[in-house]
């Protein structure tokens, strides 16, 4: 495994070793000792796993839990996304700033985002498999978002607004700037 280092102090893009020959390839997607690696909290271990498949042009997000909050490592399977995390961590330097980053079944890079992110995706091919493991079981009690196009945000998703496919409750969450005072995250240097 490889790490590679975002703007953004916390994300880490993980890219792993493949082997392979004429039969395929094997690879590791995930090993336990890498979160203590990245800097990861013990209380981050992963609990869960999630599986999404979408189409072209959707864009899932942008999500988050409050409470303890959640980690996510996220990696696709089949196909390319952009993965897209937001700062949502009160004080920090980067507070209400994203990152991208590109995942797709040839890189098999995944995507490390700590508890007080949003977190959300748009597919680049015609069908995408998104899996991700994260550090708290879902609650929808505690899932919050914000909205995916939030002008102060400025998110630039790599398709026409017309080429995008997002659902009801993405289309209506509110703006970062509506829930700023509720967000639980701090910034810890």
């Amino acid at each position: 495994m490889r790490s590679v280092p975002t703007r953004i102090a916390g994300l880490a893009a993980i890219e792993p070793v493949a082997h392979g020959d004429e039969r395929g390839f094997f690879c590791e997607t995930y090993r336990e000792q890498w979160q203590a690696e990245l800097g990861a909290p013990e209380q981050e271990r992963f609990i869960q796993d999630n599986h999404s498949r979408s189409v072209r042009g959707v864009v899932r997000g942008m999500h988050f839990h409050v409470g303890p909050g959640v980690a996510k490592l996220v990696r696709c399977a089949r196909g390319k996304i952009l993965d897209v995390a937001v700062d949502l961590r009160r004080g920090s330097p980067t507070y209400a700033q994203w990152e991208a980053v590109e995942l797709d079944d040839e890189s098999m890079r995944a995507l490390y985002i700590p508890v007080g992110f949003a977190h959300g995706f748009c597919v680049l091919s015609e069908v995408a498999d998104v899996i991700y493991k994260q550090s708290a079981y879902y609650d929808p009690a505690l899932e919050r978002g914000i909205a995916w196009n939030d002008p102060e945000v400025g998110i630039s998703w790599p398709l026409a607004a017309e080429e995008l496919i997002v659902s009801e409750r993405d289309a209506r969450a509110p703006a970062l700037a509506e829930i700023a005072s509720e967000l639980p995250f701090r910034w810890h240097p």
